[in-house]
Parts: C-alpha cells; structure tokens; sequence
C-alpha cells in the first residue's frame, strides 16, 4: 500500500500542529479539519463566510490530493452552535449539489472559529502521480 501525506498545499493554510493536512491511502483521501483560515488575512466573521471558506480550504486541499469536493462521500461538520445548522445546510447544499456525501453534524466548543470540518474523498490519481 502507498501512503502519501500532505503535510500542506501551496497557497493554502499551515497546519497549526505535528500532523498532516490530508493523507492519501489505497485510492482514498482522509483530510484533517479545516478551519476559515486565509493565509496573511483575517478570518471571515459572519458564520456563512467562514463556511464557504471551510469549503473552499477543503477544495484546495482535495485538489492538492488529487481529487475535488465532487469525490466526497462522507464529510464530518463541527458547529460552535446548533443554531447556525439551518445556514450550514443552505451553503453545504450550494456546495455539494445532488452529490451529497453522507455526514456527521455536531455542536461542539472551537477555539477561535465557528465551525471546522473533514472529509473522506476517493482520489482520481494514484499518490505516486502526486
């Protein structure tokens, strides 16, 4: 089995700890949370910016793996607040489409963000194509 790990991918956030950001293993792609966070800019404030920026961190990531958000089949979501469910759903379908993965929603307590979520995709390229 070829393991590739992702520590990173250009132009997108560091990780904020020792781990990697996506790990690629037999044809599938297991990503780490992602946050709203952009590179030398402050985070979105309203809760619907910081969720398409989740989104679109976790698009530059799968790409980075060889893969894109259309190739997802189960996300894991983690809201600061049940209230914000309602808007999460809205942008989750903008996002997913008739595509939708199956997913895992809960309320938790973050640090410093409303929201953080991962993935598992199935890769369109072999890790050692990476």
């Amino acid at each position: 089995m070829t393991i590739k790990r992702i520590r990173s991918v250009p132009g997108g956030p560091e990780p904020v700890g020792p781990y990697s950001q996506a790990v690629v293993a037999d044809g599938l792609i297991f990503t780490s949370g992602q946050i709203p966070a952009v590179p030398g800019e402050a985070w979105p404030m309203t809760f619907a910016g910081q969720v398409r920026q989740t989104f679109a961190n976790l698009a530059d990531l799968l790409a980075g793996a060889g893969s894109d958000l259309s190739r997802v089949v189960k996300v894991n979501a983690y809201l600061t607040d049940e209230a914000y469910l309602d808007e999460f759903n809205r942008i989750y379908l903008e996002t997913f489409g008739d595509g939708l993965p199956a997913r895992t929603t809960v309320a938790v307590r973050l640090w410093g963000v409303l929201l953080e979520v991962d993935c598992i995709a199935t890769c369109a390229r072999a890790p050692e194509e990476l």
